[in-house]
């Protein structure tokens, strides 16, 4: 199965570079500002932190060491991801940064342990497999994003309650209520569904220690 995303992932991502100079437009996003909005949702699990450290799985160009910065907070931030071209533009891109490292992994069962750990857009594109198959590799995704997480972990989903004819074939609208009681039931008490900051997607916050 992750032989079969990866090469989906080249291929797609080999097919943005030649059509978009914008980077969040690159990375999948419609804009920087829709990227920021979503960041703004994953922030809350961390948000009365500092000092702490944060996995970003599937970071891409990286832009949430970006976002962090802006907070002016003591973090240590880790990306990782799949394809080492995002790696590789990701440490060009912040080398002034100390505080970062960019890994390329094999797998999510690579990710070291942090305080948090964050997925923004990675569930999006499902690369053509069924919708059952999707929906099960994202719930062995979130089980390791819990395992690998000492205080909390979020991800974003694009939602099923999207207007039909906005939707598209190649992605993947997950049933944000399916997920928040997989992760209460299995993860934590203290869980959110923010449905709510008028995107096409949700998230999901899973604190495991109260802030």
């Amino acid at each position: 199965m992750l032989e079969g995303i990866l090469n989906e992932l080249k291929q797609y991502y080999g097919t943005r570079r030649s059509n978009f100079s914008d980077e969040s437009q690159f990375v999948g996003w419609k804009n920087l500002q829709s990227q920021w909005v979503r960041f703004d949702q994953i922030y809350r699990i961390m948000e009365h932190d500092s000092g702490f450290s944060v996995n970003d799985l599937g970071c891409g160009l990286a832009h949430f060491v970006e976002y962090l910065h802006q907070k002016q907070i003591d973090f240590h931030y880790a990306g990782y991801d799949m394809l080492d071209e995002m790696i590789q533009a990701a440490m060009r891109k912040h080398s002034k940064f100390a505080n970062a490292t960019f890994l390329k992994i094999q797998q999510t069962s690579d990710l070291a342990e942090a305080d948090y750990t964050v997925a923004s857009g990675i569930f999006n594109l499902r690369y053509g497999m069924s919708t059952e198959d999707w929906t099960q590799y994202m719930l062995d995704t979130i089980a390791i994003m819990n395992e690998k997480s000492r205080k909390a972990f979020a991800f974003n989903a694009l939602t099923k309650y999207s207007d039909p004819e906005f939707m598209q074939d190649e992605l993947h609208y997950s049933d944000p209520l399916f997920l928040f009681d997989h992760c209460k039931r299995n993860f934590a008490n203290d869980v959110a569904l923010l449905h709510d900051y008028k995107q096409y997607d949700f998230t999901i916050l899973v604190r495991k220690q109260t802030q």
